[in-house]
């Protein structure tokens, strides 16, 4: 019932903002087969959600519905753990949501942008751990940065030793 509310809540979302062609991904096989038509809706408490959301459908030119796998759905999970940490106020309306997909992670593309020297990339943490001297150009903000990071290094043996959580082995830098 849960699964089947959250998807008219979608489409009339989505009837609101006057879509007419929508792709819908849900991971409940059991919503998503009785739309489709390919599973029999038998259980009388779902019929007339069933019925409902049919009703909705003729507002769209075109529909598909595509079932995803609970593991498979980053998204939903996401959502799901975004709305259990936010309270909200039903006279307010909520503002959507502006999400961008990137190919790599953010930290790559900066990692790449900013190394422009021949210094490995921990040199800032080891000159920090080994001497506790900040990046000549460095503001308050990197400082605490570069500090929370030198909290996981200590120097020995002559080189950057990374420590690790629960573990006795050690990694060279």
């Amino acid at each position: 019932m849960a699964e089947y509310e959250a998807c008219i809540m979608g489409l009339r979302a989505a009837i609101k903002r006057r879509i007419r062609t929508l792709e819908v991904y849900g991971d409940s096989a059991l919503v998503i087969y009785q739309l489709k038509g390919e599973w029999e809706t038998r259980d009388p408490k779902l019929i007339n959600y069933r019925k409902v959301v049919l009703g909705l459908l003729e507002e769209f030119d075109d529909i598909t519905f595509n079932y995803i796998p609970r593991d498979k759905n980053q998204m939903a999970d996401a959502l799901a753990t975004l709305a259990s940490m936010i309270k909200v106020n039903k006279e307010e309306e909520m503002r959507p949501i502006q999400m961008s997909i990137f190919e790599a992670p953010a930290h790559c593309c900066n990692i790449e942008e900013e190394e422009k020297d021949d210094n490995p990339w921990y040199q800032d943490i080891l000159r920090y751990v080994r001497d506790r001297k900040y990046p000549e150009q460095a503001t308050e903000n990197n400082k605490r940065t570069l500090r929370r990071l030198a909290c996981d290094y200590v120097f020995g043996w002559g080189h950057l030793v990374q420590k690790k959580k629960g573990r006795s082995t050690v990694e060279m830098c």
